[in-house]
């Protein structure tokens, strides 16, 4: 579904934002529409991509599509990939924000849960990647922006499944930003800390310790947003929004891992 605004300059470029229906994939759109791009939201709520989309149209004059899907099915994210290009909207910058959280033991966690969240978080943003930067090499130009977390860089017991799928998506994502150097397309890696979305609080409803937190550890999620977007267009490979995030990055880089395996599961045991 598309809803007409201006006409489209040759010139503009399109952004295609999974996740965006709520937390930071919703203010990444609102970003990348301030900066004159049009746009291509993917989640499975159509009703709030479709009220995004006319907010978005109505209030910086870009065009918007909406595109309901459910990336974590099989073929979904080709079906998406074929009606893009039958509508012969070309895909500039990918945003893979798409994502789910479970936290708890992991014993406690149901099995079909732990493989939603492979699913979704690296099976799906898998299947993006291979659908849309084959022909952003080909095109030499694109930026992509993978939402990873800074539970990427090292493990969380209450958090196992989440945190091993976040450090995939880091992993891959550097990679791909060294393989793809000097092709036109780079890669950035986005590791947020604990933001102020519904996931979280939609984790802090099962467990009150979430809730609990102190109000500097929680990001604001347009603040997360804002940087988020600078480092893609600059092509940065790693953004870490927030001081003690990125603090938190180096301790766990330069700590011998026994020891960064032992704190983790100090808190994450607390957590329970």
């Amino acid at each position: 579904m598309t809803h007409p605004s201006t006409s489209k300059p040759s010139t503009r470029q399109t952004a295609l934002i999974t996740g965006a229906s709520s937390g930071i994939g919703e203010a990444l759109a609102h970003c990348f529409a301030t900066a004159k791009m049009d746009l291509v939201l993917v989640a499975r709520s159509e009703g709030k991509l479709r009220d995004l989309s006319q907010t978005l149209a109505a209030k910086h004059g870009v065009t918007v599509r909406v595109q309901p899907a459910d990336l974590s099915q099989p073929g979904a994210v080709a079906y998406l990939h074929a009606d893009l290009q039958r509508k012969r909207c070309q895909v500039d910058v990918l945003v893979n924000c798409a994502g789910v959280l479970e936290q708890g033991a992991f014993t406690a966690i149901a099995p079909e849960k732990h493989q939603a969240i492979i699913d979704i978080n690296i099976s799906g943003l898998t299947a993006m990647l291979g659908a849309f930067v084959p022909e952003m090499v080909h095109r030499g130009s694109g930026r992509v922006l993978n939402v990873a977390s800074i539970a990427a860089f090292q493990p969380v017991p209450t958090l196992a499944s989440y945190a091993a799928s976040k450090a995939y998506v880091l992993s891959l994502s550097e990679s791909l930003a060294e393989e793809l150097r000097g092709t036109g397309v780079t890669v950035t890696a986005l590791c947020p800390g604990i933001t102020a979305t519904q996931m979280l609080t939609q984790a802090a409803g099962a467990n009150v310790k979430i809730g609990q937190l102190p109000s500097f550890l929680v990001g604001d999620v347009e603040a997360v947003a804002i940087q988020a977007f600078e480092a893609c267009m600059k092509g940065v490979a790693i953004c870490v929004p927030g001081a003690v995030n990125q603090a938190a990055m180096l301790a766990s880089r330069g700590t011998p891992k026994w020891l960064v395996r032992r704190i983790g599961g100090l808190l994450g045991r607390k957590a329970l």
